[in-house]
């Protein structure tokens, strides 16, 4: 009796050192991503099977609640603007010289044409506090040895996914992979990241892919040129105001 009960205690540390440890590095691998801050230009490629589009964008954000996309190129979106602020989302379009703010029906339309929503801007979610995270093991991807972690969201989390499973790189913590699963269990989406390379300070994945499984030949690049962390930046720059022509 005595033995089992060891066994049994045993057994439930261990449990409970394998899930703080999945937490663990779940929130190291967000802090290091994201930054309290950050701008930087990229390159978004919408690719579908009739067509593939490409824009030019100069992004800033801070935290999980405030961001400005401008677009640089091409010419006919040039000055376009998106701002989201909080839980609102804005749109600047130069051509009709206004500003819109998005209504709760259009959140489940697409961002620009790509495979998020506007709804995936708005979500303030946070992957260490708002999910049970449970360590699966190890895997690989490409050449790099991850984490293979499993997040479930908590009973009052807001989300359209019952569960993600993410490959966090075993070396430099980099979220390499990431799977997110609809309510019948299967896989809705897989985001890939890659291109290793120091940005800004931090040795990052330079290009993110995201691929709706459900959508043969559709699939969203997105290509950082530059990125800069940590920078000061006021709440106030994230206004309708600054949309016309940001200035920082």
């Amino acid at each position: 009796m005595v033995k089992y009960i060891l066994l049994s205690v045993l057994w439930f540390t261990g449990f409970f050192q394998q899930q703080n440890n999945a937490k663990e590095i779940v929130r190291i691998s967000d802090e290091r991503m994201r930054g309290k801050s950050m701008k930087g230009e990229m390159i978004l490629k919408v690719v579908r099977p009739e067509y593939t589009r490409e824009l030019d964008l100069y992004s800033w954000a801070k935290g999980t609640e405030f961001s400005l996309v401008e677009v640089l190129a091409p010419a006919k979106d040039k000055g376009t603007t998106y701002l989201k602020r909080k839980k609102e989302v804005w749109d600047w379009v130069p051509t009709l010289e206004r500003t819109i703010k998005l209504p709760p029906s259009m959140m489940s339309q697409s961002w620009m044409g790509t495979d998020f929503t506007n709804d995936d801007l708005v979500k303030e979610i946070s992957i260490v506090d708002d999910y049970d995270q449970t360590m699966l093991g190890e895997d690989k991807t490409g050449d790099r040895m991850c984490y293979k972690i499993q997040l479930i969201p908590k009973a009052n989390t807001a989300v359209v996914w019952s569960k993600v499973v993410m490959w966090i790189d075993k070396k430099d913590y980099l979220q390499l992979k990431t799977e997110s699963y609809d309510d019948d269990g299967k896989v809705a989406n897989i985001l890939t990241c890659s291109d290793i390379k120091m940005m800004g300070g931090k040795l990052l994945p330079t290009t993110m892919e995201i691929v709706p499984t459900d959508k043969p030949g559709h699939k969203t690049i997105i290509i950082y040129k530059s990125r800069e962390f940590d920078i000061p930046i006021s709440d106030d720059f994230f206004s309708t105001q600054n949309m016309k022509n940001p200035k920082q």
